[in-house]
């Protein structure tokens, strides 16, 4: 009896396993579907050619943007250790007068676009960029391809202040220029 009870009891665990890795395997493969970027996204109509006039740093803009404002935006990618948000033309940009880590003579952090030197200063110093369709909704693409940019590549974002409950900003932009050194 013992034999059976543990030949049974076999089956339906083996039974549980298959069926959970399935599920699992079904879900994470819907995911990867709808959050794989279109590949049919023309970049060239977010950047922008020529640096637009008047840009102010992140640091500014957060202290003098409306809800709905028109912005033009500078500062460098990072924020973090991933400032990109995985399939979508979003990515956060930190103040020009922040110092990143490899800007420190003689710090060799492996991941400098965190600003881990500058931690403290960081929930005042960063913006949340959003590149976004004429629409408002939110391009469906990697920005590093949309954009041909990097962690801590300079960039000038023009678009409309966003504020949430909290006063983060986001800037929903309609351009991005990247500063090539």
């Amino acid at each position: 009896m013992k034999k059976y009870v543990a030949t049974v009891a076999g089956f339906a665990l083996a039974g549980l396993l298959i069926g959970c890795s399935q599920e699992q395997t079904t879900h994470s493969a819907s995911e990867e579907t709808s959050s794989t970027p279109s590949p049919t996204v023309d970049g060239s109509k977010f950047v922008l050619t020529a640096e637009p006039d008047e840009a102010r740093g992140v640091i500014q803009v957060r202290e003098d943007a409306s809800d709905g404002d028109d912005v033009v935006i500078v500062g460098r990618i990072g924020g973090s250790e991933n400032p990109w948000i995985d399939g979508r033309a979003a990515f956060s940009i930190v103040d020009g007068s922040l110092k990143a880590c490899s800007d420190v003579p003689g710090d060799n952090c492996e991941k400098p676009w965190d600003y881990c030197c500058e931690t403290s200063k960081l929930p005042t110093a960063t913006a949340l960029v959003k590149v976004v369709e004429e629409n408002g909704e939110l391009v469906k693409a990697d920005a590093k391809g949309l954009l041909d940019v990097k962690e801590l590549s300079t960039v000038v974002v023009k678009g409309k202040a966003k504020r949430d409950e909290a006063g983060n900003l986001t800037v929903l932009a309609s351009g991005v220029y990247v500063k090539r050194k």
